[in-house]
This record gives C-alpha cells, structure tokens and sequence, in this order.
C-alpha cells in the first residue's frame, strides 16, 4: 500500500458502517469496535448498556492514493443520516450515534471542510461528533466481516442492502471490481 491510512468513524450499527466501506477501492481492511468513550475493556453488551459512552464504530486502513480521506468521509456521511441524534433507523442509542474520530489535525480540518460542505445536502442540522481518537478497541470476532458472512440474516436484507443499493447507485466509480 502505497499511502496508508487509518480512518474511524461510525453512524449507527458497525455492520452497516462496515459493509459500505469494504466496498470501496483502496479499503485494505475495515475492523469493527467501540471508540469515543471511557470505559477501558468495552464488549458488545456494555456498550449496548449505554453506559460506556462508546459509539459503534469502523476502523478503516486504506490507500490515500487510491481514495482519499476526503472522498471516504463524503462516502460516509451520505450513507447514514448525520441528522438523527443517537439513532440510525431502528437502532436508537448513543452507541449509534454519528461520529468521526480523528486520527490528526489535518483529518481534523478535513472532516470539517466535509461537514461543511454537506450542510446544504440535508434538510436538518448535521449532529455529526468529531473528536480526537483516543482508542479504538476491535468489536468481538463475530462481529467481524458480518455483512459478508450472514447477508442472508434479516436486518441484512432489510437495513444493510438498501445502503448497498445506494452505494452503486451514487459511487459506482468508488466501488471495488
């Protein structure tokens, strides 16, 4: 990988986060976990609790030269409603919120110009977090991959492949061959 990268964000559940980016060309690996919160050894149901003050999250590792932050960020913020405070669709909690977390001061800049621009896009005010990146921590292995490995499951059919849709509908040049 020529320019690598690292991205995190999320908005709504990780597994619809997840399978949009690892569509995407110059995604090398897309991890799903917990981020943007205080407690030390987050697992699925203590974030779930609420408790935590983790958001469900994706951490993206991918080639600046084939797609750039800013490109992926644009990706992201038109495939969830970063609009809706705490919920996406059904999944309703701050674990779902819409978040990026910065890894540096030009993402930083970056993801703002993004917001930014995209203001007059939505008809309602982007609640969209950004902060700094304190620590990620990798979501359980069955989370992991979980579109690709269960796209028959129900709220894969239902929430997950309507995003697909749209993904090839809006970036197809962005998508992986």
């Amino acid at each position: 990988m020529k320019n690598k990268q690292i991205a995190t964000f999320g908005g709504g559940c990780f597994w619809c986060i997840e399978a949009v980016v690892q569509q995407l060309k110059g995604v090398e690996k897309v991890v799903s976990g917990y981020a943007g919160g205080k407690e030390t050894t987050p697992n699925y149901r203590s974030v779930c609790s609420g408790q935590t003050g983790h958001a469900e999250v994706v951490q993206v590792t991918f080639d600046g030269a084939v797609i750039s932050y800013e490109d992926l960020l644009l990706i992201f913020m038109t495939s969830h409603d970063p609009t809706t405070l705490n919920r996406q669709g059904a999944d309703k909690g701050t674990q779902y919120r819409s978040i990026i977390l910065y890894h540096n001061e030009e993402q930083k800049a970056i993801a703002e110009k993004t917001i930014d621009a995209l203001k007059e896009l939505f008809p309602n005010p982007i609640v969209t977090e950004l902060v700094a990146l304190e620590k990620f921590y990798p979501a359980e292995l069955y989370h992991q991959n979980y579109y690709n490995n269960n796209s028959h499951a129900g709220y894969c059919q239902i929430v997950i492949n309507p995003k697909i849709k749209k993904l090839k509908q809006y970036y197809a040049e962005w998508l992986k061959k």
